[in-house]
């Protein structure tokens, strides 16, 4: 991870498990943070809610998202956008998948998840 002014390949930058079947890369800048996550097949992640605006873009595989009480099924190409407050998880389909969230503000939370 880093906040250093440049530019990096996600190839470069160090992923951590997060949960089962879930792995995160990240970078962020002051008011803006980009993950990037690869979920394994049939991994379901917990419904959730937070303060931070995000946004979803679907590089690889199919994902079901619950988006407030609304499923959607979702793949490679689509973007999601969640203003702060929204209620929202997914499903990963059949095969893994890769998304790229993007957050602001910071999502601070993450960084001791990432560094334990």
């Amino acid at each position: 991870m880093s906040t250093v002014p440049g530019g990096w390949n996600w190839s470069t930058i160090p992923a951590r498990r997060v949960g089962d079947g879930v792995m995160r890369q990240m970078v962020h800048g002051e008011r803006v943070m980009v993950c990037r996550l690869t979920i394994a097949a049939h991994v379901t992640t917990e419904a959730h809610r937070h303060e931070h605006e995000q946004i979803t873009m679907i590089e690889r595989g199919r994902v079901r998202f619950l988006v407030g009480s609304e499923e959607r099924l979702c793949g490679s190409g689509d973007v999601i956008v969640l203003p702060p407050g929204t209620w929202h998880g997914c499903t990963v389909l059949d095969e893994e998948a890769v998304l790229v969230d993007i957050f602001s503000p910071v999502r601070e939370d993450f960084f001791e998840a990432h560094h334990s």
